[in-house]
């Protein structure tokens, strides 16, 4: 094991799961022997609590997690927040004006629902979310479930038909005070200025008294951008985009051969 590293922090989609959205048991087993040496096993995720009931086994290795793209940081060994930063509620009706302009899935996350409208549950397929997540909440009114959530919203997502129209909902929303991420094939994440996946490592190291050159982050996304240049050690999954594995030191297999467990394996035991 690498002595410097002290804390590991991974993403989720498109790096621990697989395409198919299993996560590898020998990937549980090696993270469990990283924690049982002293190192700190973060899930650094877009997912917010509501969407990793499905894991609630592998989960159990995890000492925190820097959830919905930094906006929520958690203890999962306590089982409580330790951080929240909203979304506030001006800013989050104009993301849902801009979502129905261009007809856009609108999935709106909590701190423990992850909401969408029966309707758009059913055009995942036509949006390109595929086997994407578990949503938990399917609701009738997705503004009166905003306007109802007000002081508890973390991020809202827009599944775009095309990335021509996801650029359109970029033009309408690009004077909100708004961190705003292209993912996934026409997907724009949208997070409150300044948060960001890197800001909650570095809030979260802080609170930890840990220098972040004692810090290894995993990704593959462009989410994941702040917070593998904020880490000490950054490593591309092998299906990252080029722009995210030119920004990392190391490049590993990728998701559905186990990148993350050969990074571990190789770099940090």
């Amino acid at each position: 094991m690498s002595k410097n590293i002290k804390l590991l922090a991974l993403d989720f989609d498109g790096t621990i799961l697989d395409s198919d959205k299993r996560f590898p048991q020998e990937t549980v087993g090696a993270l469990r022997e990283l924690a049982e040496n002293g190192v700190t096993i973060v899930a650094s995720s877009g997912r917010g609590l509501a969407e990793l009931i499905a894991y609630q086994q592998e989960m159990q290795v995890f000492h925190y997690g820097i959830l919905a793209c930094g906006g929520l940081i958690y203890d999962f060994q306590k089982r409580q927040p330790i951080f929240k930063h909203k979304l506030d509620l001006g800013t989050a009706l104009e993301i849902l004006f801009a979502g129905q302009l261009e007809k856009a899935m609108i999935h709106v996350l909590t701190m423990d629902m992850s909401a969408v409208t029966k309707a758009d549950l059913r055009d995942m397929r036509r949006l390109r979310m595929g086997v994407y997540r578990c949503v938990s909440n399917i609701v009738p009114d997705i503004e009166l479930f905003t306007r109802e959530n007000e002081h508890d919203l973390l991020k809202i997502d827009l599944y775009h038909k095309n990335p021509d129209s996801r650029s359109c909902s970029r033009q309408q929303l690009k004077k909100l005070p708004l961190t705003m991420t292209n993912t996934e094939a026409a997907t724009l994440e949208l997070s409150p200025v300044g948060v960001s996946k890197g800001s909650g490592l570095n809030r979260l190291c802080k609170m930890l008294n840990l220098d972040l050159s004692e810090c290894a982050a995993i990704g593959d996304s462009p989410n994941d951008l702040e917070m593998l240049q904020t880490a000490g050690l950054s490593i591309a999954m092998g299906n990252a985009s080029e722009q995210v594995k030119s920004a990392c030191k190391i490049v590993t297999m990728d998701n559905d051969h186990n990148g993350v467990l050969q990074a571990i394996k190789r770099y940090l035991q």
